[in-house]
């Protein structure tokens, strides 16, 4: 959701139908804590922080409409503001303030001013995923959003390594995108995490380009990790969920290494794919802690896939836990 801030030290969270306080509430409220969502949830109404809803909001205009309509559409929209209190504020204020310069100060749309380049179709994109190659479908980002959609239908792909192509491809395109609207990536994030919830919605790569979108920019999309968290829990999705979470670590081990922790048990878990990417998990994290445990592994012979520069290679567990040393050594 569109954030920002007011010059009373209050963070908001625009949502633009009404019907989402909810979510708008938690995108305020990490916001204004900075992306540290460890922090946000231990905060409690009143005793740390205030909060008021601005109703009738039309986004489009930047106007309170009081009755609810206007030139001949009905305004819903909602500004959820928090305000936190001066001592949490002294912690997360300059962060927050960053954010902004940072948003502001993007570079503007590169399609105007100029006659628009040619775009690529469904097909094109679909094969440039198949032989791998990721850069015209970067530059085609760059000025057309559709290649959002036509990468998540490959998502569906019976095709393993289509699939994780396609899952790289699409963390590497919304990268390009969030430079100048990073609103509709957090809406494809929202929409993955809800398939995964909702089984019937659930497309096989959705978890591979959770991992792809958070981890190829962080900076914006960081604050998503923690709701991999619940996944683990299940013994169904756990070692899927700890794929994303190695992917994340591969580039941004920061903003899970003071969760290494939680993930020390499932190197004893009685799923060896469960172990194998807790393996990986660890070596990206440069967990250190983890080098007795990974040593436990070394003999294990079951074999996980491991995706690296476009290709499934088959790895045992025991090497995986040796290159995760190795990782660690280094």
């Amino acid at each position: 959701m569109p954030v920002g801030s007011c010059s009373c030290g209050a963070v908001y969270a625009c949502e633009e139908t009404g019907h989402n306080l909810g979510s708008a509430m938690i995108e305020a409220l990490v916001f204004g804590c900075n992306m540290d969502w460890d922090l946000a949830w231990g905060l409690e109404p009143e005793e740390d922080y205030l909060q008021e809803i601005v109703e009738n909001y039309d986004l489009k205009n930047h106007l309170i409409i009081p009755g609810g309509a206007y030139e001949g559409r009905r305004i819903a929209g909602a500004l959820y503001f928090i305000r936190l209190h001066k001592d949490v504020q002294e912690v997360t204020s300059e962060g927050v303030r960053q954010k902004l310069a940072k948003a502001t100060t993007a570079s503007p749309d590169s399609s105007a001013g100029h006659a628009r380049k040619k775009t690529l179709s469904k097909k094109q994109v679909e094969e440039f995923v198949r032989e791998y190659q990721i850069e015209p479908i970067e530059n085609a980002a760059a000025e057309d959003k559709k290649m959002i959609r036509y990468l998540q239908r490959l998502l569906y792909s019976g095709d393993a390594q289509l699939r994780q192509r396609a899952a790289e491809t699409l963390g590497r395109a919304c990268a390009v995108i969030s430079k100048r609207d990073p609103g509709i990536v957090s809406k494809l994030l929202q929409g993955l995490f809800y398939s995964l919830i909702d089984t019937a919605a659930f497309p096989p790569g959705a978890f591979e380009a959770i991992g792809e979108i958070i981890g190829h920019r962080p900076d914006l999309f960081g604050g998503y990790a923690p709701q991999l968290y619940q996944f683990v829990a299940d013994q169904t999705r756990k070692s899927q969920a700890l794929q994303a979470l190695g992917r994340i670590a591969k580039s941004s081990p920061d903003i899970l290494r003071k969760h290494t922790l939680h993930f020390f048990a499932f190197l004893e878990d009685s799923d060896p794919t469960v172990r194998g990417y807790t393996a990986w998990l660890m070596g990206n994290l440069g967990a250190h802690e983890a080098k007795k445990d990974l040593e436990k592994l070394l003999q294990e012979s079951h074999e996980i896939e491991i995706y690296e520069k476009g290709i499934i290679e088959q790895k045992t567990v025991g090497q995986v836990a040796s290159e995760a040393l190795k990782k660690l050594s280094d």
